[in-house]
């Protein structure tokens, strides 16, 4: 059977990372191919390639044998590549006919838009996906699932021939899943190829027929779901050594410093509870959406829990805004350093006493060679390459500007540092430096939690790590416990080693 649509060679590349390297996927009339890969595989940059969001350095995309290329979204639509995704963009104010054919409705003579006719389509879109839903109701009186139908039929509407559908059941309940199960096998009776991306197995074995594994930007392998076991596909998606890049020390674990007991919030997470000890890395490691920085973010006074108890030092500390977060000794380096982490504009100097203003100023006044002085004392041991401290932090590189951010919290002097994909986005050196500095202060005595989405920084630096998925705890491992297997499988919910 010839493939609709071939991707073969494709290399993508962004600053300080290679995201795909001569990748290739192969999509079949009529078949689910799923797309599997843990965090940072690729699978998101492989979606934008096929909708023409992104274009590829090298390699080449053939549809029906034929090759093409994508250098636009509408491009993509107009060969029939279409995306369902995670969090599906629809307008609550317009009706369902509207949301399926907006930008392309049907039209009149004089060029109006055809209402009747676009509601008749309509009509028929949802009626070939068995969507009881009225064309003329207003989007915002239905639920979840209603809407991701109408996202499916805005999909189809353009004659669709292959359809991506990422993480689609990730806000759907149980039954409204196995609605989408029967609409896949709709879709498949239809000869759409259906590329599938989910981290849940328990879906991928239910619906798909065929595989392919990221891995690290890299193609591993491809096949028939018929023919693979859960463990096999487990060690595709890890199968790697602990890099020895990863300067971890060995700890002197000490007294505890921080416990959380039953964190809970009413839609993120439920039933936290950990013990995090002086001098220790404390990993956390899960997939997209499992919860693991909004606990962070709890823990940190940028959201509120419902309920649990969080004590430093056995003083049970009420923390309910950031101030009184950092009062505590709890400092928290966000994912996104440029929206929530670095002030880009103000120059470096400022950056990092910026939480630390009364340790710089005197009688309300602040003292610009104790800001330079308290700012270069932390940036130096962080080993920042900038012009001077001057410089605009929105001008330095992404590694340096996580440098920036770490320095500007550890010059408030905490107890405990949380560090939420530390080196994400960065290049290689400036890994090394973080995870060096990371381990001294460990060695110095701080508390530290580290969540990662990267396996073999999990391990290679965690003297402890808790695996999240969906909200809770699902396992905690340490020593000879801590492998990649372990980590992945508790990730996805599978109970034990196939």
């Amino acid at each position: 059977m010839q493939p609709v649509l071939s991707l073969r060679g494709i290399t993508k590349s962004f600053p300080g990372v290679r995201a795909l390297n001569g990748v290739q996927l192969d999509l079949y009339p009529g078949q689910v191919t799923a797309l599997i890969g843990e965090n940072g595989a690729g699978k998101s940059t492989i979606v934008k390639i096929l909708t023409g969001i992104y274009q590829p350095e090298e390699g080449t995309i053939t549809v029906d044998g034929r090759e093409t290329r994508f250098p636009t979204a509408q491009a993509a639509g107009a060969a029939g590549v279409t995306a369902i995704h995670q969090e599906t963009v629809l307008f609550d104010e317009l009706t369902v006919a509207e949301n399926i054919f907006i930008g392309h409705a049907p039209r009149t003579r004089l060029g109006l838009i055809d209402t009747a006719r676009m509601q008749a389509e309509a009509a028929r879109l949802l009626a070939s996906i068995h969507a009881d839903l009225n064309p003329k109701a207003r989007l915002r009186d239905l639920g979840i699932a209603s809407k991701h139908l109408v996202a499916i039929a805005r999909a189809l509407s353009i004659d669709a021939r292959v359809v991506i559908m990422d993480e689609p059941t990730a806000a759907l309940s149980h039954k409204e899943i196995h609605e989408l199960y029967d609409l896949v096998e709709v879709l498949k009776a239809q000869g759409k190829a259906i590329l599938f991306i989910s981290h849940k197995f328990d879906e991928i074995f239910r619906i798909a027929d065929r595989f392919t594994v990221f891995r690290d930007g890299q193609f591993v392998a491809e096949g028939a779901m018929a023919e693979v076991r859960e463990a096999d596909l487990v060690q595709m998606m890890v199968g790697r050594a602990v890099d020895q890049i990863y300067p971890k020390r060995p700890a002197s674990i000490g007294a505890p410093v921080l416990t959380v007991a039953g964190y809970s919030h009413p839609t993120e997470f439920a039933d936290i509870g950990f013990t995090l000890h002086r001098g220790e890395i404390l990993g956390f490691y899960g997939l997209v959406g499992a919860g693991r920085s909004e606990v962070m973010q709890a823990l940190f006074g940028i959201t509120k829990p419902s309920k649990g108890a969080c004590k430093i030092e056995g003083q049970v500390k009420v923390i309910r805004t950031t101030a009184e977060a950092v009062a505590a000794g709890i400092v928290y380096v966000p994912e996104d350093r440029g929206k929530q982490g670095a002030v880009k504009g103000l120059p470096i100097f400022q950056n990092v006493t910026l939480p630390s203003l009364s340790r710089t100023s005197r009688a309300g006044f602040l003292r610009l060679a104790e800001e330079f002085a308290l700012a270069r004392d932390y940036t130096a041991r962080l080993d920042l390459r900038a012009a001077s401290l001057d410089q605009d932090v929105g001008l330095l590189s992404g590694g340096n500007q996580q440098k920036v951010v770490i320095a500007k919290w550890l010059a408030t002097r905490p107890r405990v540092i949380i560090l939420d994909e530390p080196t994400k986005g960065i290049d290689i050196g400036s890994k090394a430096a973080v995870h060096d500095f990371m381990s001294e202060l460990a060695a110095q005595g701080l508390a530290v939690i580290m969540v990662s989405s990267e396996i073999p920084e999990v391990l290679g630096m965690s003297d402890r790590v808790i695996v999240m998925r969906e909200g809770r705890i699902a396992a905690e491992f340490a020593g000879d416990q801590m492998t990649p297997e372990n980590l992945v499988r508790a990730a996805v919910g599978i109970e034990e080693a196939a």
